[in-house]
């Protein structure tokens, strides 16, 4: 039910592109099933994610994560959080080893697939610039005041 775009990617090194991509999918019959009747493969589903985030060279899909540039593997790391429809994406800095175009890029696509599941975004960044792009957005020092605040009324917080 999530995906996660973790900050450091956390791909598996000596795994492919498209095995990198698919692994949530062999932890989620859900999302299997979603893909599938989306798409009619993992790996064409995962090849329209990659072609979203400007990797459309399909060779790319057997090639090692590890071959590939920073800015790739966390594309890629990307496409594996989207892949299946999670009602729920966890994003730690992922845009933090992009250009300002395939940012924009990617924040767009981010929001598009999220719109069209219905899915929930998290999305943590330092990157001040991106604030507008989502409906509502949360200062951690205003995150950590509200926390404080209803631990010392002894009530539990609710983020």
């Amino acid at each position: 039910h999530i995906g996660f775009i973790f900050q450091l990617f956390n791909l598996i090194p000596y795994m492919s592109v498209i095995e990198n991509i698919t692994l949530a999918c062999k932890f989620s019959k859900l999302r299997t099933q979603r893909v599938l009747a989306k798409s009619g493969s993992l790996e064409e589903e995962a090849y329209r994610l990659l072609s979203q985030l400007q990797l459309n060279d399909r060779s790319m899909l057997t090639r090692k994560v590890s071959d590939l540039s920073v800015g790739q593997q966390q594309r890629v790391a990307a496409a594996r959080a989207l892949i299946g429809s999670p009602e729920l994406i966890i994003a730690d800095e992922p845009t933090s080893a992009l250009d300002a175009d395939t940012r924009e890029h990617f924040i767009q696509l981010l929001l598009e697939e999220c719109k069209q599941s219905g899915a929930t975004i998290l999305f943590v960044s330092h990157d001040a610039g991106l604030e507008a792009a989502f409906d509502r957005s949360i200062q951690l020092g205003e995150l950590n005041r509200a926390c404080e605040q209803s631990s010392n009324k002894g009530q539990e917080a609710v983020l």
